[in-house]
């Protein structure tokens, strides 16, 4: 039962690097790309789908799994690789970004210049022992400390698992910042305690970067994680309002985070910006837009305007060609454009799983090639094949 990550590969030009992180459940080259299954599912797609499509490693969601179907029954169900089926590697975030976003919106939002207001409000109250919110599914009052997000996640049963922090949002002044950063650190310190206090060696843990999009305090949260035992880094908090101030943020991190440890970045996954931040010397990224654009009708398109397709456009009726005519993957080497603008016409949910199946394969694809590129000194070049 032993982690590792060994860097086998740096870049010369930038902080770009190929790594190997290997966990009881298995080994993933990086950097690489984690699916998030939300609830213990990666929607609309089955373990088998997942693997056939390329994916070595997914992320449950903590804050949902404890409100339905809860820890204790997953754990009794024999943790969530055996409930779901999944024998790679797997990652479970702690809680807190739902708690907080539910109040704030979601970092995504955020770079998007955006603030969702119209939700129902379930964050109640904060407090240096922890969090009190209501369940979106009932209303039943909760309240997360460090210590129980940490007992949560034992009983998941994830490889990699992370410390309890504040999310702040945007719009938050530099003096509340700097006070939820301070508090994230000491839940981080109680995080670790815990997870110590029972360690058999079946998971490692992420300490949290925050700090906002103030450099001294992403310098003091950097200098935190770095000085405690954690096993990673991850990169959260707020990134910014756009996503000129997403790679600043995660810039003045690098530069101060612990170099020879796995670096997450939470929540960012668009082909551009996975080719910018691994120059920063990220190696992980996790983002649920690969599945919620398939559900949508776009696919991720190498090369594509933006990225991608809009496949319930009226142009792609009568077009008999894949969507990608050079991916491999299951959809691209079976089914037509004309085919899947027909199931979301007409309301096929079969349209959302192939493109699904596509937009996961092509993003596997991105990170092969990504390694490929630092590996040749070609990431510029393989970055002009990608983004337009």
């Amino acid at each position: 039962m032993t982690f590792s990550f060994n860097i086998t590969h740096k870049d010369p030009q930038s902080r770009a690097r190929i790594g190997r992180l290997t966990t009881p459940h298995g080994a993933i080259d990086t950097p690489n790309f984690i699916f998030c299954g939300t609830k213990a599912s990666v929607k609309g797609l089955s373990p088998l789908q997942l693997r056939e499509a390329g994916t070595d490693i997914i992320l449950s969601n903590t804050y949902h799994l404890m409100l339905s179907p809860g820890p204790d029954l997953i754990a009794e169900m024999g943790g969530l690789h055996k409930f779901m089926n999944w024998d790679g590697p797997l990652f479970t975030d702690s809680g807190g970004f739902q708690i907080f976003s539910l109040g704030h919106g979601s970092v995504a939002d955020e770079i998007k210049g955006r603030r969702t207001t119209n939700r129902p409000k379930t964050f109640l109250k904060i407090s240096e022992e922890g969090a009190e919110f209501r369940s979106y599914l009932d209303g039943k009052k909760f309240f997360l400390t460090p210590e129980s997000s940490i007992q949560i996640q034992r009983k998941l049963g994830a490889d990699l698992i992370v410390q309890l922090d504040e999310c702040t949002p945007f719009h938050a002044d530099k003096e509340y910042t700097a006070r939820s950063m301070e508090m994230s650190m000491r839940w981080g310190d109680r995080s670790l305690a815990e997870h110590e206090r029972h360690d058999d060696g079946k998971q490692a843990m992420y300490g949290i970067v925050q700090g906002g999009v103030y450099p001294e305090l992403r310098k003091i949260s950097c200098e935190y994680t770095r000085d405690r035992d954690f096993f990673s880094t991850a990169i959260g908090g707020s990134l910014g309002s756009n996503k000129e101030q997403m790679y600043e943020v995660v810039a003045m991190c690098s530069e101060h985070i612990h170099q020879s440890r796995p670096v997450h970045l939470l929540g960012i996954g668009s082909f551009i910006d996975i080719f910018t931040n691994v120059r920063q010397g990220i190696d992980t990224f996790d983002c649920v837009s690969p599945t919620r654009t398939a559900r949508h009708g776009w696919a991720l398109v190498k090369g594509a305007p933006k990225e991608r397709v809009n496949l319930r456009n009226a142009q792609f009726m009568k077009d008999p060609t894949p969507v990608d005519e050079t991916c491999g993957c299951y959809t691209c080497r079976n089914h037509s454009k004309s085919y899947i603008h027909h199931l979301f016409r007409v309301g096929e949910t079969l349209g959302m799983q192939l493109l699904s199946i596509h937009n996961v394969f092509t993003m596997n694809r991105l990170m092969r090639e990504v390694r490929a590129a630092i590996a040749g000194g070609m990431l510029d070049a393989v970055q002009k094949e990608w983004v337009v």
